[in-house]
């Protein structure tokens, strides 16, 4: 390997689980958000990498959009293709328990723009768990998972978008925002086999 390549995880590695709520696996014929046909399976398969990752002591941040009832804290967010969503008064707008195995003491991180680093304290979260690898999971690829990657790169970690246990708006765009975001970090993109086998052989040792 030359000194320029990169190690799938770079030092200590956190899995981030972005908007994986309640409501993906609801009655989606009605939805707010546009999605791609397999989002709801693609979410699910994000469940391996939870899993691994407690067996390899690996963090789980999981991050939750929720929006206030008076929709005072949208902003420009309902300018463009979506409808009103992840309310707090809403069932559907809690962190998907059961299908994600979500635990009463998990790391969880409320936003309420796109990025999980905007108007949050991930950010300090990660700098206490000494974090240099973002693995990420969730919805949607082109909205708030390229978000997070972008301000993850920007701050300077190693991202890494498992790309079968993520979706976005519509295929095509879900392709886009892979490509860019392998544009910023050559070797960003991983398939769940390889994040799954790399993540195995992970130790701080």
């Amino acid at each position: 390997m030359s000194s320029s390549e990169k190690q799938f995880i770079e030092g200590r590695a956190a899995l981030i689980v972005i908007d994986i709520q309640a409501e993906t696996f609801g009655d989606r014929s009605d939805e707010a958000i546009p999605t791609m046909p397999d989002y709801a399976s693609r979410m699910l398969d994000a469940r391996q990498l939870i899993d691994k990752a407690r067996e390899k002591d690996i963090p789980v941040i999981f991050i939750q959009e929720v929006h206030r009832p008076d929709l005072i804290d949208f902003g420009r967010e309902l300018d463009g293709s979506e409808e009103i969503h992840c309310l707090e008064s809403n069932p559907g707008t809690a962190i998907a328990v059961e299908e994600m195995g979500f635990q009463p003491d998990d790391y969880l991180i409320k936003k309420r723009r796109y990025s999980a680093f905007f108007g949050t304290d991930f950010e300090i979260l990660l700098r206490g768990l000494k974090i240099d690898t973002l693995l990420l999971c969730g919805g949607l690829t082109d909205v708030c998972v390229h978000y997070t990657f972008v301000d993850g790169h920007q701050s300077d970690y190693f991202c890494r978008v498992i790309e079968d246990c993520v979706a976005g708006s519509s295929v095509e765009a879900h392709e886009a925002s892979l490509r860019a975001m392998e544009y910023l970090q050559t070797g960003a993109r991983s398939s769940l086999s390889k994040a799954l086998l790399e993540m195995d052989g992970y130790s701080l040792g």
